[in-house]
């Protein structure tokens, strides 16, 4: 029984473990893609059947080879223009494991020849391996942003200037480059010319100064009140009086009120004051923690 048929759509082939990159799940091939060899004893796809051979669970003997190879040789002609040269690739080097397999079943156990192709087997394998691991990095190398491309170096600082050697003693024959000092001076003193056509006269904004009150006045107003009258208050009754000032109303008492919390909390940290609050909302109250000296 022989021919080649189109593999129906079912579940994913079991894959390769040989052939997975390390690190990373192992590569499934399209099971619509995948070609079905049917000879005596076997009925199924090339994955298939080295996964079956590698566990012992066929027997390779049995297979006819021959009429492998030449379904594999149709398969690859056969093959559609979108199934790509790496895959096809993946079948060969199926089918070469498999003979391999079928090879070590002809020789003779615990021979040179033997151990020589168990040898070369492992070093395949090994070489496989290698090569997917470099397809790998190539394939994040060619991810990474590329320099020049998608990155660029950091800019150099530029060497303004020239070194000036003006000693009386310098000797003319030095390898720093020399600078006249009179023609230097007379460059200077054409950047202040009055010529004012090329002056950049564009105009910039500049936000209008808002005479909010800050957190050292706030700090200065609660221990000066601490030395008048060193008794418990609400924290409200310390707000400074708004005036000689042209800000808003509201905006100048939520400054107030924020610089006079910041100061509050700041002082009682340091342990000057102490802030106590009967509950949420409601109105904080603020004492000095010992009378102060003097």
């Amino acid at each position: 029984m022989s021919g080649i048929t189109t593999d129906p759509p079912g579940p994913p082939a079991p894959a390769r473990p040989d052939m997975a990159e390390p690190g990373s799940e192992p590569a499934k091939d399209n099971p619509e893609r995948l070609p079905v060899f049917a000879i005596d004893g076997f009925n199924g796809t090339l994955d298939r059947l080295l996964a079956l051979a590698r566990t012992q669970q066929i027997d390779l003997g049995r297979l006819s080879f021959v009429t492998l190879i030449d379904q594999l040789a149709i398969a690859l002609q056969q093959s559609s223009a979108i199934t790509p040269l790496g895959e096809k690739g993946d079948w060969l080097v199926m089918a070469a494991w498999l003979v391999q397999l079928r090879s070590l079943l002809m020789l003779p156990a615990h021979t040179p020849a033997r151990q020589h192709a168990e040898a070369e087997g492992h070093q395949l394998r090994r070489h496989l391996v290698e090569r997917q691991q470099t397809q790998a990095l190539a394939a994040w190398l060619a991810g990474r942003p590329q320099l020049g491309h998608d990155v660029f170096l950091r800019g150099q600082p530029a060497m303004s200037g020239l070194p000036v050697d003006a000693s009386p003693g310098a000797s003319s024959g030095s390898d720093a480059p020399q600078l006249d000092i009179v023609e230097f001076l007379w460059a200077s003193l054409m950047l202040f010319d009055d010529d004012l056509q090329g002056a950049d006269t564009t105009a910039r904004y500049r936000p209008p100064w808002l005479g909010l009150y800050g957190v050292p006045e706030a700090r200065q107003r609660i221990l000066r009140s601490f030395t008048e009258v060193p008794d418990e208050r609400p924290l409200e009754s310390l707000l400074p009086p708004r005036s000689g000032t042209h800000t808003p109303a509201a905006l100048w008492r939520r400054s107030a009120w924020s610089s006079l919390l910041v100061a509050s909390l700041e002082l009682e940290k340091q342990g000057v004051a102490v802030l106590q609050q009967a509950a949420a909302f409601q109105p904080i109250r603020i004492a000095p923690k010992s009378p102060p000296q003097g």
